[in-house]
């Protein structure tokens, strides 16, 4: 079956992208922010259970909402980067006070569906609908903005996700990593770009599957950071680093986090933005 969401366009035939004050690299980082339902049976990134209630897993991921998050945040801010939060919409209701500290650090929010104990995957048109527009009005009603990005819990779609997306006034999209560039979608109505995500760069697959120490994730940060640094020199380039609270939040892994934005930030050419700064950018240029 043919995509056709994007054509094939390969990165060395394209015109150059620049970024602003001349940077080789937009970074941007994500703390996926997530609220699990401890009545049902899956718990992200295919982490499933037979255990009802699993209080294991359910509790593992509870503590990065309960202490994880401040670390993240207390790093993030002594460096003075601003995060795009990719948001379960559930946490406006269970955590306000991570939004009420987030909005305070400047941080950007988009959507992540309800929870991460279900995903978009399979929805009927009618309910995925419903439950993109239910996330798109809770994050405005909880942050006092309209969220401009999304990431689909375990970046799932279905095949109307993006025009659902694009009806719904989203600007961006992070479930396609598939480019180090943003490109434009093609959707029925208004416009949608995908924005670089990255599942290597990415706590949850490099501990929880790959099962690398975080000195070993910090050595794949400023690896992937080197390389875009260095072909961003002629051919602009974006970086993410995904992150997850209960994972990187965690006492024996955040000075590693702390090490990592310290390297990024020893360099001249680097714009650390979110999401919604670099898709105006980059649509801008367009």
């Amino acid at each position: 079956m043919e995509n056709n969401r994007y054509p094939y366009s390969p990165i060395i035939s394209r015109k150059p992208l620049t970024w602003p004050n001349g940077a080789h690299v937009a970074v941007w980082v994500i703390p996926n922010i997530e609220w699990f339902d401890i009545g049902l049976r899956q718990f992200g990134a295919g982490t499933s259970t037979e255990i009802v209630p699993d209080v294991r897993n359910y509790s593992q991921r509870d503590y990065g909402n309960r202490v994880g998050v401040w670390r993240i945040m207390e790093v993030l801010d002594k460096h003075e980067v601003r995060a795009t939060v990719a948001l379960n919409a559930a946490i406006c209701d269970h955590c306000p006070q991570i939004i009420t500290e987030a909005r305070k650090l400047g941080w950007e929010f988009m959507g992540h569906g309800l929870t991460n104990s279900w995903s978009l995957a399979n929805l009927p048109e009618d309910k995925e609908r419903e439950v993109i527009h239910q996330v798109v009005e809770k994050i405005t009603a909880s942050t006092g903005k309209k969220p401009e990005g999304w990431l689909g819990p375990g970046l799932q779609e279905t095949f109307n996700t993006p025009d659902i997306l694009a009806e719904e006034g989203i600007k961006y999209v992070a479930d396609w990593p598939c480019d180090d560039q943003p490109f434009e979608m093609k959707v029925k109505k208004g416009r949608l770009f995908s924005i670089p995500y990255s599942v290597g760069i990415n706590d949850m697959p490099a501990f929880n599957a790959e099962h690398h120490t975080a000195s070993e994730f910090y050595e794949m940060i400023k690896d992937q950071f080197d390389a875009l640094y260095r072909e961003g020199a002629t051919q602009g380039r974006v970086m993410a680093i995904a992150l997850h609270p209960f994972l990187t939040g965690v006492p024996y892994r955040i000075r590693w986090l702390d090490k990592a934005i310290h390297y990024i930030k020893g360099h001249e050419k680097v714009w650390f933005a979110t999401g919604a700064e670099i898709i105006n950018w980059y649509s801008g240029q367009k």
